[in-house]
């Protein structure tokens, strides 16, 4: 199982969206636990259709790090 970077947003009007850098994947809902859910499983949906397709899934390139300033 690969793990990928999922980055996570909270908007002006308290809700929250995420996306991935390495795949084309986005999610967004009133919490962030539900915005995590829904990038969980489309995530997934969406490695399978690449690998439905024939198409090579992408490795993960992206890290991330919190760096105390």
């Amino acid at each position: 199982m690969k793990e990928y970077l999922v980055i996570y947003e909270q908007g002006d009007d308290g809700t929250w969206g995420a996306y991935c850098l390495d795949l084309p994947v986005y999610a967004g809902a009133d919490t962030r636990e539900e915005t995590a859910a829904l990038m969980r499983e489309a995530l997934a949906g969406h490695i399978e259709a690449l690998r439905e397709a024939g198409i090579e899934v992408p490795e993960p390139m992206h890290q991330a790090e919190f760096i105390a300033a």
